[in-house]
């Protein structure tokens, strides 16, 4: 059996900031609420995985490298971080790096709402579904099939790790929604041919 954690990087904005959809083409950095979102991860992962991980991945973003490295820098036995493509944010389009009421005016409430609850892209987002399902499933047999004997770390964004739960074989219920807030993590055990959800959605509430 193998731990799978996959977790959303942490936050890019302060409260007072503009909020907007980033997706693949913007690259921000963590915020400080996002630096403190890392470090309550890292020091969750102490306390729950004190022998550290056995592999650790990310995307190109620098939002999920600098989650990432702060959350080996405090592991045991840290692994080389690795970066994986399929892991990098959705581009949302002409919504790219947009307010969110200008999102809602140009495809609907209706559309945002297909995609936070179906993972249904809207008209003009570049996405697919079943690209981004098929790299999740490789990733996960290979994991099944190589059974380290430590626990794997997975750093993505909200719109990619979504499309996980897809492979889920046993558990589905445990996520009450497909969405992962930032700084949050999902749990997922692995062996051959099953895939469990144990938690999704999870943020560590370890002070700092």
């Amino acid at each position: 059996m193998t731990r799978l954690y996959i977790l959303r990087h942490g936050n890019t904005f302060d409260p007072g900031d503009t909020v907007t959809r980033v997706g693949a083409r913007t690259d921000l950095p963590l915020s400080t609420s996002g630096q403190d979102q890392a470090r309550r991860l890292a020091a969750h992962f102490v306390k729950h995985e004190p022998f550290g991980f056995a592999q650790a991945c990310c995307s190109s973003l620098i939002r999920t490298r600098q989650t990432a490295e702060t959350i080996l820098a405090a592991s045991a036995n840290p692994p080389s971080l690795r970066v994986l493509p399929f892991l990098t944010e959705i581009d949302y389009g002409p919504d790219e790096n947009q307010p969110e009421e200008k999102v809602e005016a140009r495809i609907g409430r209706a559309a945002v709402d297909l995609w936070d609850e179906q993972a249904i892209p809207p008209p003009g987002w570049v996405v697919e579904p079943e690209s981004l399902i098929t790299a999740w499933r490789a990733m996960l047999k290979t994991l099944s099939a190589d059974a380290p004997d430590r626990p794997i770390l997975l750093v993505t964004s909200n719109g990619i790790a979504r499309f996980a739960l897809d492979l889920v074989t046993t558990g589905r219920s445990r996520a009450s929604s497909i969405k992962l807030k930032t700084g949050a993590f999902g749990t997922l055990s692995l062996s051959e041919g099953t895939v469990e959800l144990v938690n999704w959605n999870q943020r560590p509430t370890h002070p700092l």
